[in-house]
């Protein structure tokens, strides 16, 4: 009896280890795609970005945002994009509008 509860423990635990590890394994990238003439700033909370105009951005796995995220274009208008964003969506931005869309 006591074989088979330690044997219950060890593949319990055995599991429990190898879903963590996976879901450590890699976060996800973070995208960021202009199509706008301008540089723009993305400010994370943890990372502040330039993405150059009528270009992108990758952070290879970077996981979701702490929180909100901050578009700031180079008039100083800024568009505040309610976080966090995780690695399913990107960030789209066109002239002076930023918005979420599916990765």
């Amino acid at each position: 009896m006591k074989s088979r509860t330690r044997l219950a423990a060890g593949s319990l635990v055995g599991v429990v280890l190898a879903i963590t590890l996976t879901a450590c394994g890699n976060k996800g990238d973070f995208s960021i795609d202009n199509s706008g003439p301008g540089d723009v700033t993305v400010l994370t909370g943890d990372e502040e970005l330039i993405v150059p105009g009528q270009g992108g951005l990758s952070v290879l796995d970077y996981g979701c945002t702490p929180g909100d995220v901050t578009i700031r274009f180079a008039s100083g208008q800024e568009v505040l994009l309610h976080g966090p964003v995780c690695p399913d969506q990107r960030i789209v931005v066109s002239g002076s509008t930023a918005t979420l869309a599916p990765a």
